[in-house]
């Protein structure tokens, strides 16, 4: 893992691949271009590349993508998707009315 974290090493320039406008995140209609652009730009954790281009933050909240995403940052850094920590899952925030909130009725 201090393999991961230092920032320091060197992975190279972004160069274009053919399958860079596959779609890797449907909901959130994220590229695998996108995510290796990311990881070029300095963001090598799971949770980096989730807060600034958004992967896994759709409805299905990276059910059918977070492998996909691992896997593609674990390539660019040329390291195993096993060293890589999983983000932070969170369950999704829903809005609410306030009307709702003012019809409480506290319990005595």
């Amino acid at each position: 893992m201090a393999g991961i974290c230092d920032r320091s090493k060197d992975i190279g320039p972004f160069v274009p691949q053919a399958d860079d406008d596959l779609i890797i995140c449907r909901c959130e209609e994220i590229t695998k271009g996108e995510i290796r652009k990311a990881v070029h730009m300095g963001l090598w954790t799971m949770t980096e590349v989730k807060r600034m281009i958004r992967p896994g933050m759709g409805l299905c909240q990276g059910q059918t993508c977070s492998k996909n995403v691992k896997r593609i940052i674990a390539q660019e850094l040329g390291v195993s998707p096993a060293e890589l920590e999983e983000s932070t899952a969170r369950p999704p925030v829903r809005p609410l009315e306030m009307e709702v909130l003012g019809n409480e009725v506290e319990e005595l």
